[in-house]
């Protein structure tokens, strides 16, 4: 049996006496795509934070290629191979599409000089932004931001990719666009975390459904069959999804 891409047991996060999660486990096969949903404050985004280490775990552990990183910082996973986009675009607005790219694989990546370019490149193109290279980051639409907040992590040359509502803010036809580039992704063979609100786009993807609620993981499985649970309707505005 494989060691999971990702794996993550027990793990627990409070604010002084408000639970966010609460023992939450969840592992992520080598090149699987895992969604994971659930309702305003069921603590999606705190996950990814953990994961990520730009937050910590009060308890629980998390492992990445079967190494423990549940206390190294954001860097260091980075380098080890986790990728992250924002529910915000961060982009440097100042820089070129290219450079905001260079960044993912220099810092995050640790690339130098032709491997870098060359990565940074190949980010822009899977994500069909290279025709906008040269363009100033901060005049970029809506789209085109998202696009590079996933060029700037494909860049950082991840294993396991954690998206954050990519797909918020975005018309059917650009949703669309941004299917096939992360199906792409992961057809590559790199894992996929994907917290997402518009459920067409993310079970068009995944493979695994993860709900979770106050917490808590209330139902994991086929996205079919997750999403016609009686826990996870309960969960979305009183039985509606």
């Amino acid at each position: 049996m494989s060691v999971p891409a990702l794996e993550v047991t027990d793990v627990a996060k409070s604010y002084g006496s408000l639970s966010v999660l609460g023992s939450v486990s969840l592992a992520v096969a080598p090149g699987e795509a895992v969604g994971v949903v659930g309702p305003n404050g069921a603590g999606k985004t705190t996950l990814l934070d953990l994961l990520t280490g730009t937050g910590r775990c009060d308890a629980g552990r998390v492992l990445l290629q079967g190494r423990d990183v549940t206390r190294l910082p954001p860097p260091l996973r980075a380098r080890m191979g986790l990728g992250r986009t924002f529910q915000v675009p961060r982009p440097l607005g100042d820089l070129t599409v290219f450079e905001n790219a260079l960044v993912g694989a220099m810092r995050a990546a640790g690339l130098r000089g032709r491997h870098a370019y060359g990565t940074a490149y190949e980010a822009l193109t899977l994500t069909g932004m290279a025709s906008l290279a040269n363009t100033r980051a901060g005049s970029l639409r809506l789209l085109d931001r998202k696009r590079l907040e996933l060029a700037r992590a494909l860049a950082m040359r991840p294993r396991v990719l954690l998206l954050d509502e990519i797909a918020g803010g975005l018309s059917d036809p650009e949703t669309e666009a941004l299917i096939g580039t992360i199906r792409a992704v992961n057809a590559a063979g790199t894992a996929i975390v994907w917290v997402e609100h518009v459920l067409r786009v993310l079970t068009a993807v995944v493979t695994r459904l993860v709900c979770l609620a106050d917490g808590r993981v209330v139902a994991e499985g086929a996205p079919s069959e997750v999403l016609a649970s009686d826990a996870v309707r309960a969960a979305f505005l009183g039985g509606v999804l």
